[in-house]
């Protein structure tokens, strides 16, 4: 079971609600994270990595990108940034 942050990071007065959301989930078991770049234009996932960044290598990230990154030669930067 996983959680998803589509209109996440979007909102300032949202972030310390969107935030505890995210960490609880993982509190309750939850280690998948869905997102993608279009979220928000990356703001999901500078979220993300506020709320869960110190648990990284716990967690599965699900992640989808932009049509015009997704070829082989821009796929990785795309993931990277």
């Amino acid at each position: 079971m996983g959680q998803g942050t589509w209109k996440m990071g979007e909102r300032a007065e949202r972030r310390s609600d969107e935030i505890a959301a995210l960490r609880a989930g993982v509190d309750l078991g939850m280690t998948l994270i869905d997102t993608a770049e279009m979220y928000g234009d990356g703001a999901a996932e500078t979220l993300i990595c506020e709320a869960l960044g110190n648990l990284r290598d716990q967690l599965f990230l699900v992640s989808k990108a932009y049509p015009q990154n997704a070829s082989r030669s821009r796929l990785a930067g795309a993931c990277e940034a």
